[in-house]
């Protein structure tokens, strides 16, 4: 991995807010993603699964947690099943963990070889009386394909048909969405890594550019500073392009007059940062640029101060919504008669912001987190609100990640990211 190693602390206490959560006699099992095919013998770049890296810090292919804290023998109440390697994989594949690399990464001493977890798991099962199952219960969720949890559930339901079953899903979110002080250093870090990235295009960026070039030299900086690379697929959307909310393509040549609106981050140590800002391509916001992107910055401001302990995510949109319409407003884009009118279902703002404002980030981008009880300390959240002008061939979205504090504004993690009018233009001015 590029990254550092991370503390098995962070495991150790994670793991700790689960088990704490669980059924008395229950086993939650845990599974490693697939490596998925693209065609031949290629294959996708492998991703760890969120929730076992969450509960284990097992970076690795072909990996199972096991956590029983009821288990009669106190060896079994921990156990992470690896891929046992051998000099072939070593050669072909490089370095694998030991079961004494596993142990020092994960925290979890009771290591096996994940050929043996068959005849452990029989065995602790006729301890148990109910098997976890961590389906994806995630808002935006919209899997097709068949993972490795969708095998593993549909096998143990075949073997053990008389065991009770419970979600892990539940659990996780309410765990994951409050994050940790390391989690938070590593999300710092990702926005380290960031900031470091938009401040070298910032010199690079001018008129006749290609969006592609944008995104190689993001790229180069953010994998020189030991980040896989993009948190997300980036948009890099010049002029027109930024009316399309998931504009992907990155193709086109960026014009002098226009805008680019780039929702670009970096990732590290598999956390996400979460990233959005809009430059004029030739340095300088026209009047019309600076009056619009004002306005969304000032809504930003404005919805950062509302991220705060007791918030309900529903109730903050709706206020979100309200400040929008002003700004929308004052630009001239919407008069009194289009909110006095409005479909209270489709209120009148949303012809030019269609998205929502904020989300949960950690190790997704779009990551766990309860949205339908308060808000608590701890979470983080981006704020991102945008207007969208189709008839003008403009779109301007301001996006920073932020934590919520027991007292006071949120901290924001993309604090000393240049996004005032005044030092993008300064740092965009020509040598």
């Amino acid at each position: 991995m590029k990254y550092k190693q991370i503390s098995s602390e962070l495991f150790k206490k994670n793991r700790k807010k689960f088990m704490a959560q669980m059924r008395a006699k229950s086993i939650a099992v845990f599974n490693s993603n697939d490596i998925y095919p693209i065609s031949a013998d290629s294959v996708l770049p492998f991703e760890q699964h969120r929730d076992i890296f969450y509960l284990s810090g097992a970076d690795q292919e072909e990996t199972r947690l096991l956590l029983f804290p009821d288990a009669m023998d106190a060896a079994h109440r921990e156990i992470l099943f690896v891929r046992e390697t051998n000099a072939h994989i070593a050669v072909w594949e490089g370095e694998k963990l030991t079961k004494e690399k596993a142990t020092e990464v994960s925290g979890i001493e009771t290591i096996y070889w994940l050929k043996e977890f068959d005849k452990v798991f029989f065995d602790l099962m006729t301890e148990a009386e109910t098997i976890y199952f961590n389906t994806n219960e995630h808002y935006r969720q919209a899997v097709e394909l068949q993972t490795r949890e969708d095998r593993f559930i549909l096998d143990c339901q075949k073997k053990f048909p008389a065991h009770q079953v419970a979600k892990s899903n539940p659990i996780l979110q309410e765990i994951r969405g409050v994050k940790e002080p390391e989690e938070i250093d590593l999300m710092q870090t990702a926005c380290d890594i960031t900031e470091k990235g938009f401040r070298r295009l910032l010199a690079f960026v001018k008129p006749g550019v290609w969006e592609y070039e944008i995104e190689a030299e993001l790229l180069h900086e953010f994998v020189r500073n030991r980040s896989k690379g993009f948190a997300y697929p980036p948009i890099i959307a010049a002029g027109n392009n930024a009316n399309v909310l998931h504009y992907l393509e990155n193709n086109k040549q960026c014009k002098d007059g226009e805008l680019i609106l780039m929702d670009v981050a970096a990732e590290y140590a598999n956390y996400s940062s979460d990233l959005t800002r809009t430059i004029p391509v030739n340095g300088k916001f026209t009047k019309r640029q600076k009056e619009v992107y004002e306005a969304v910055l000032r809504v930003k401001n404005e919805a950062t101060k509302m991220l705060v302990p007791g918030t309900l995510w529903a109730e903050y949109h709706k206020e979100c919504g309200k400040i929008i319409t002003s700004e929308l407003l004052g630009l001239g884009l919407l008069d009194k008669a289009d909110v006095q009118n409005e479909d209270p279902d489709r209120p009148a703002y949303k012809k030019y912001m269609m998205h929502g404002v904020s989300h949960h980030i950690g190790l997704n981008t779009h990551d766990y987190g309860a949205l339908k009880t308060p808000m608590k300390a701890n979470m983080v959240f981006t704020v991102e609100p945008g207007i969208y002008i189709p008839g003008e061939k403009m779109g301007v979205r301001l996006e920073d990640d932020v934590v919520i504090q027991e007292k006071g504004e949120p901290f924001n993690l993309m604090g000393d990211i240049p996004i005032e009018v005044g030092e993008i233009e300064q740092l965009m001015e020509t040598p």
